[in-house]
């Protein structure tokens, strides 16, 4: 297993975002993180990669326990995120902001190495001819990209990936969901990801883990998810749109 999440739980004052969240990630898999606005999806990855140290339970990744390990310790040790709220280093090249992730991820890079693998990462995802182009200059499908491709550059065993596809219009969702897919099949990686746009979702994962008020009301196969009538009632609403959601 690439990631064990055993019991994991997190108290802000009185509110409990999460509540003994358990889970095995075996290496190779992409699992979607699906639930409600406010169900601690974003809550859980920031305890597993450090931002916020659990209240209860263990994170162990890779066979030895992180539980509380600092952010870049997390990304010394072979795991990346991106943000749900994209945060480009805005007066900083595309190739630039793709170096820092080459420079401070798990294999600590110089400069001139950093930029080779910045190189051809932007080139992974389609970003090569904004190589010299300010960052804060992207439009929201290319700061997504660009996001994605610093998080890859630090070389990653597991990859965060926090609604990636959200704000995409439906070409564009298709191209990320393409890359999804590629750096799980052509680069080994390992994905968790949170999403909304469920056909997506629901079509590139192995398998389908459910929050709800930052519990784990289901996990499974995507078919299995969308037909658990728990996900219906907390998240999906809509007993056919589970149909719908298989066939697309």
């Amino acid at each position: 297993m690439i990631l064990q999440v055993e019991g994991v739980g997190k108290q802000f004052g009185g509110l409990q975002a999460l509540s003994d969240v358990t889970f095995d990630l075996p290496e190779g898999q992409i699992l979607g993180l699906i639930g409600p606005n406010g169900a601690g999806k974003t809550t859980l990855f920031n305890c597993i990669n450090g931002v916020y140290s659990p209240t209860t339970g263990r994170v162990v990744f890779r066979g030895e326990e992180v539980t509380g390990s600092k952010t870049y310790a997390m990304a010394h040790r072979g795991l990346a995120r991106t943000h749900q709220i994209v945060r480009p280093l805005n007066e900083l090249s595309v190739r630039e902001n793709v170096t820092v992730g080459a420079c401070f991820g798990r294999e600590g890079h110089g400069l001139h190495k950093a930029n080779e693998i910045a190189d051809e990462i932007m080139a992974f995802v389609g970003l090569a001819e904004r190589a010299d182009q300010l960052a804060g200059s992207l439009n929201v499908g290319q700061k997504k990209r660009l996001e994605m491709a610093r998080a890859l550059a630090a070389r990653p065993y597991l990859l965060l990936l926090d609604e990636v596809l959200a704000g995409l219009n439906p070409s564009e969702i298709a191209h990320m969901v393409s890359i999804v897919r590629r750096i799980r099949d052509e680069r080994g990686i390992t994905i968790i990801m949170i999403e909304h746009v469920m056909h997506a979702v629901m079509n590139v994962s192995d398998r389908i883990f459910v929050l709800d008020y930052g519990k784990q009301i289901a996990e499974g196969t995507p078919e299995e998810v969308a037909n658990n009538p728990k996900v219906i009632e907390a998240y999906l609403g809509d007993p056919e749109l589970a149909e719908r959601l298989m066939s697309e």
